[in-house]
């Protein structure tokens, strides 16, 4: 069936716009150093960048929620990225391309993020993305995706129904959070997408580089 033709194109930012995992790898690198192990491989670090400090101190560490040096690393993890988060970070092939064709087309478009205010505020203007519609982070509302509310939070402020939306992310909490608000979703396959494949998602479809968005608006 046809998706519903949309007003804004909503996204998530890590893994979807843009490409943030080379400087979460690399905190979560500088813990393994300080413990005197050598890095872990990126291509370990890259599929878990969606989940934040939780993914990638479980990946790194093999350390998790609930154990005992589990939040003093996360502090640490934080405050690391926090001070080198635009390092290496830079957006997708495509997606500055992909934002003016939508802005030509009159489409708004907005970022939806489990990022916390702390990160999204200064890295998004650093990376190109300072002219979003709106920008809706993991704190911004009192429950996180895979929750509706930032969806239904980033919709009223672009001052749109949430079926006239579009959300695009590269992780299954993005399309469940989608569905939950009443957006059809898109699955963004070139992205990090954790341990699952994103086919299995059951979103409305499926894209695997950022352009291919424009052929399906088409």
């Amino acid at each position: 069936m046809p998706l519903r033709a949309p007003r804004a194109i909503l996204f998530d930012l890590d893994g979807t716009l843009a490409d943030t995992a080379p400087d979460l790898a690399a905190a979560a690198n500088f813990l393994r150093a300080e413990r005197g192990l050598p890095p872990a491989p990126y291509d370990t670090l890259r599929p878990v960048a969606s989940a934040g400090a939780r993914g990638l101190i479980g990946a790194a560490l093999d350390i998790h929620p609930g154990d005992d040096q589990y939040e003093d690393l996360r502090v640490r993890f934080l405050d690391r990225y926090a001070a080198n988060m635009t390092v290496h970070s830079s957006l997708f092939d495509g997606v500055p391309e992909l934002l003016s064709q939508l802005e030509a087309r009159g489409l708004a478009w907005g970022i939806v993020t489990n990022k916390a205010t702390r990160f999204t505020e200064p890295l998004v203007p650093s990376i190109g993305l300072g002219h979003s519609g709106c920008i809706v982070c993991g704190d911004t509302t009192p429950h996180a995706k895979p929750h509706p509310a930032p969806l239904l939070e980033a919709a009223s402020r672009l001052q749109l129904a949430p079926e006239d939306c579009w959300y695009v992310g590269d992780d299954l909490r993005d399309i469940q959070a989608g569905r939950a608000a009443g957006m059809p979703t898109i699955a963004a396959a070139w992205g990090y997408c954790g341990h699952t494949e994103p086919a299995a998602w059951n979103a409305d479809a499926l894209l695997h580089a950022p352009l291919d968005l424009l052929t399906l608006l088409d």
